[in-house]
This record gives C-alpha cells, sequence and structure tokens, in this order.
C-alpha cells in the first residue's frame, strides 16, 4: 500500500546520503575588492596563489597600483594566521557576544547582496578555524558559501587587528 509518509522519508534519505556527497560545495571564486571608490573582481585562485608565493596576477598589480598600496602589507593582511581553537571559537560564535562580533565584522566581509552576511561569516570562520586551528582573512574569504565575497579594503586593516586582538584575548 503506498503511503506518502513512507514515500517522503524515502525520497529524503535517497537525496541526503546519495545525491548530496556528490554535489559541488559552494564556495568563494571571485573576490571584489572594494578600496576608496575601486572595485576590483579577483580570482579566489589569484589571492591563493599571491598568499602562498607572493606573485601578484596582472589584475591585483593594477589594483594595488591604483589603490596605492604595497603588495607586502596587503599580503600580510589578507594571509597571515592567527592561532585559534576551531572548536571553542565555534561555540563563542553560536551565542549573542558571538553575533555582536559577527555584525561587526560583517561590515568588511560580505556577501554580494549583504544578506546574511552573519550567518555566511560564521560558517566561513568556523569552517576556517576547524581545519587547522588557524584563521587568516584570506581562508575565511575562501571558505565563504557564496560564489562571491566582498571586502572592504578600507577596513580590512580595522578588522585584522579586532580579529587578532579579540582571538588573541580569548582561552584558546
Amino acid at each position: 500500500m503506498f503511503s506518502l509518509t513512507r514515500y517522503c522519508l524515502f525520497l529524503s534519505i535517497f537525496l541526503t546520503f546519495v545525491l548530496i556527497p556528490f554535489s559541488k560545495a559552494i564556495a568563494a571564486e571571485e573576490i571584489i575588492l572594494k578600496y576608496s571608490m575601486l572595485h576590483q573582481s579577483i580570482p579566489v585562485e589569484d589571492l591563493t596563489v599571491f598568499c602562498e608565493t607572493g606573485e601578484t596576477s596582472s589584475a591585483l598589480s593594477y589594483f594595488l597600483r591604483l589603490a596605492n598600496q604595497k603588495p607586502e602589507n596587503v599580503k600580510n593582511t589578507l594571509c597571515r594566521k592567527i592561532p585559534v581553537n576551531g572548536v571553542m571559537l565555534s561555540k563563542i560564535l553560536n551565542n549573542p557576544f558571538g553575533e555582536f562580533i559577527l555584525d561587526g565584522f560583517a561590515q568588511v566581509i560580505t556577501t554580494p547582496t549583504q544578506k546574511a552576511s552573519r550567518e555566511s561569516l560564521r560558517g566561513a570562520v568556523v569552517t576556517s578555524a576547524l581545519k587547522d586551528n588557524n584563521l587568516s582573512i584570506m581562508e575565511v574569504a575562501q571558505n565563504y558559501p557564496t560564489t562571491e565575497v566582498h571586502l572592504n579594503g578600507d577596513r580590512l586593516m580595522e578588522i585584522y587587528k579586532k580579529m587578532e586582538g579579540i582571538l588573541g584575548s580569548l582561552p584558546f
């Protein structure tokens, strides 16, 4: 005998265990760097190479020249890792104090529509921290759950210093 409840249960189990593991996870592919009046789309891959080797792509070089920024300073801000305990950080970010912290950071690292930035940022931060118990702005951008992430370069150093100060004062 046909049962709608059994059918729905079977379908949800099938989707969960068979189809979802084969689907590609959404992660940032492009980072839109904003600095003053400038906006430049840079592939995440270019910034990953920049963090690993210091080599700048033509688009990144062009943007840094226009923004009058030294590559070493940008690399230090984007790529420097801050040691954290990923599990503890996850617990901290899932309470009202953590939401307050995320709201501040979400003004610098945002979704394209600037909606649900807190939740997107929490997911990216926790994913980054759990991977290797380190956190960097670049790693957070790489793990952002949208194909495009926006970084406000005017406030990037500010967020880095806040992130380092807050995380450095926690009992990890």
